[in-house]
């Protein structure tokens, strides 16, 4: 090859080399720099997606630290960026928090914010802590008053808080809305029946086993 075709080559290497250097940097890195310039004083959004926004949250989504996260950043102004952050108060226990989010979505809207933090509280409730699972499950029947494995977790959980009434009402609505012949059902018998044996007391209570456990 002619050096002259050699030197035309490299010319071109060098000329696109210097528009990526002088290029803007990416949405995401203003982002960022934007955030380490801010003093907390004002709340932050970073970008718009909410699942993004929920696993950074995440770390902060209980009592103690939960309102220093309200201050810092705010998740984005959507039905799911609503549903997030109303599920982060949820697992920090802020029941009434996490309501009052989800009440200021348009009344369509709102059973699906209730979706996302069933699927954010399940996780709770499959480890066995009734104290936050049962609150967090009655929060989903309320705006989704057939939603079958919430319906069976509140219950579950009831029950073994010994509140009784509830645990009862929960199940027989889990069993009226679930017909499969499965490990989940049977143990929603199986609870009821208990629940409904005049004779059962408190020291009764036993967990059944999770179906795949």
């Amino acid at each position: 090859m002619p050096r002259a075709y050699r030197l035309l080559g490299w010319g071109f290497v060098a000329i696109a080399l210097w528009f990526v250097v002088r290029a803007p940097a990416p949405v995401a890195a203003i982002a960022q720099t934007q955030v380490a310039q801010t003093n907390g004083t004002a709340p932050v959004t970073i970008g718009n997606d909410a699942e993004s926004w929920f696993r950074r949250a995440k770390p902060y989504c209980n009592a103690v630290e939960i309102n220093v996260l309200q201050n810092r950043e705010q998740p984005p102004a959507t039905t799911q960026g609503a549903a997030y952050h109303a599920a982060c108060f949820a697992l920090a226990g802020k029941i009434d928090d996490a309501r009052r989010i989800i009440d200021k979505l348009p009344q369509g809207e709102r059973f699906k914010a209730a979706g996302v933090v069933f699927d954010i509280g399940h996780p709770v409730a499959d480890a066995g802590d009734d104290k936050s699972a049962g609150p967090i499950m009655e929060l989903v029947i309320d705006y989704w008053p057939n939603h079958y494995m919430a319906l069976y977790h509140a219950g579950m959980a009831e029950y073994m808080l010994g509140q009784r009434d509830v645990a009862r009402k929960n199940l027989t609505e889990f069993l009226q809305q679930y017909h499969e012949n499965d490990g989940w059902r049977r143990n929603g018998i199986e609870v009821l029946k208990r629940l409904n044996d005049s004779t059962g007391t408190a020291n009764d209570v036993k967990r059944p086993r999770e179906p795949g456990a």
